[in-house]
C-alpha cells in the first residue's frame, strides 16, 4: 500500500498514526520532496475523477487568484496545477488493494484497510 501526502499535513499525520496504531504496513511518498507525475494523477483520476483530487477547501486553493482558480476547468488544467502546487492535492491519497482512498475517514479506513 502507498500513502501519498505531505508529512507536516495534519490530516496526513492522523492517517499515518491510524495506520501505525492498526499495524497496517505502508510506503510513504512525500509530494514536497518527490513531486507527482501526470501519469500518477491520471491513474487516480481514472478511479476518482479529477475534481475530488483538487482540495478546494485548503489554504493553497484559497491563496490562488480568482483567475488561477477559474483556469482549473478540466483534468488537464487541474493536473498542471497539482504538479506545480502539490499542496492543492487532497491528502492523503492512499492506493490500496481496495482502490483509492482520499483524505482521512476512520470508518472508511476500518472497512477498507483492515
Amino acid at each position: 500500500m502507498h500513502v501519498y501526502g505531505i508529512k507536516n499535513c495534519n490530516t496526513v499525520k492522523k492517517a499515518l498514526t491510524w495506520l501505525e496504531e492498526n499495524n497496517v504496513p505502508y510506503t510513504f511518498h512525500d509530494f514536497k520532496k518527490e513531486g507527482v507525475t501526470v501519469e500518477k494523477l491520471r491513474a487516480w483520476e481514472d478511479e476518482t475523477g479529477w475534481e475530488p483530487l483538487v482540495n478546494k477547501r485548503g489554504t493553497t486553493w484559497r491563496q490562488l487568484s480568482p483567475t488561477e482558480q477559474n483556469a482549473v476547468r478540466d483534468a488537464e488544467s487541474a493536473n498542471k496545477l497539482m504538479q506545480v502546487k502539490t499542496s492543492v492535492i487532497k491528502r492523503p491519497v492512499i492506493e490500496s488493494s481496495n482502490g483509492i482512498i482520499l483524505g482521512f475517514d476512520e470508518a472508511e479506513y476500518e472497512t477498507k484497510l483492515k
